[in-house]
């Protein structure tokens, strides 16, 4: 037998070019070439890279109060996301082929007028493969996103391992971590919101009980990111304002043996870059397989509905026939 794989990985800690999608993918495609040039076969972007975070915005929302301001909002927040597939996704199937990466990048989808919180996968040859869509908004982020549902959860099967991907606080669902488990993930993308110094250990014990590499991809960004006049986000730590961040980020890679490869990288933006031994995965999973022999199927069990859920559905006379 040959040796193990190991695969360079690269997580990009970036801010988005709020408001201009366009901007956005440009500083996208620069920050790809980089992190290729330093050898990496997979690079990993934040949640909502591509369309947005919304800190500290509120879109005008109480109980029983729908004002103008904040329709008008949504509005330009709904112009910023994009359709997928759709030119933008193009664009990003095009950057990771030229670039030669898989390419794992948070966006803000729109399909129609209701947006998602989204993970995209492509590969090197400049494919877009999957899409996950997040199954449950945190807090008010319900007030702007819908929720995915059981038929978005790829895995995708590459030369270089099987990747997936859960987003910030789905990270906190022991259910959904057990279907990535079954699923055989070996590299597991949680790029999150989460600055709190507890999302790392969150990510060790995600490491530790999945038996797979964690990377954790975290937003940054400065108040002088979010265009005026809404440009000092409410709800954030007097620690961070006072520096100027609104989202402080904290990207780390952490191995199947709970060990930090990379990071946190922490107030800045950068990039952070680790190998990959793919087989400290069976060295891990020798001691601890959570769906294998450490599992008791006859005592605890999960059934996961993975077909996609529709609002409307058509059945024409053709269809009868």
């Amino acid at each position: 037998m040959g040796a193990d794989p190991v695969v360079r990985v690269t997580i990009v800690q970036a801010s988005t070019v709020f408001y201009d999608t366009p901007a956005t993918l440009d500083k996208a495609d620069k920050l790809i070439g980089e992190a290729a040039a330093n050898g990496a076969k997979l690079v990993l972007f934040p949640e909502g890279f591509v369309g947005g975070y919304p800190w500290g915005s509120t879109f005008g929302a109480s109980m029983k109060d729908r004002r103008t301001k904040g329709g008008d909002e949504f509005k330009k927040y709904h112009a910023s996301a994009i359709p997928v597939p759709g030119p933008e996704v193009d664009r990003l199937a095009a950057m990771a082929g030229k670039h030669k990466v898989y390419l794992v990048m948070g966006v803000i989808e729109r399909d129609g007028y209701t947006l998602y919180c989204t993970v995209l996968f492509f590969d090197p040859q400049g494919n877009y493969l999957a899409k996950h869509r997040k199954i449950m908004p945190t807090g008010r982020e319900r007030i702007v996103w819908g929720c995915g549902d059981g038929s978005t959860f790829p895995i995708i099967d590459s030369p270089i391992g099987k990747i997936g991907t859960v987003i910030c606080w789905e990270n906190r669902v022991p259910l959904l971590r057990t279907a990535m488990y079954a699923k055989g993930v070996q590299i597991y993308c949680a790029p999150t919101a989460d600055t709190l110094e507890s999302c790392q250990a969150s990510m060790t014990h995600i490491a530790l009980e999945g038996g797979c590499f964690v990377l954790s991809a975290v937003q940054i960004g400065r108040k002088e990111d979010y265009p005026p006049p809404d440009n000092t986000p409410a709800g954030t730590k007097d620690d961070q304002t006072s520096k100027g961040y609104v989202a402080t980020g904290g990207s780390c890679i952490i191995s199947p043996l709970g060990n930090v490869l990379a990071g946190p990288l922490i107030n800045e933006e950068g990039m952070i870059t680790a190998d990959l031994d793919l087989g400290e995965i069976a060295r891990a999973k020798f001691d601890f397989d959570v769906v294998g022999h450490y599992s008791r199927p006859d005592i605890l069990s999960l059934n996961v509905s993975d077909h996609p859920t529709e609002t409307v559905t058509f059945t024409s006379a053709a269809t009868k026939a």
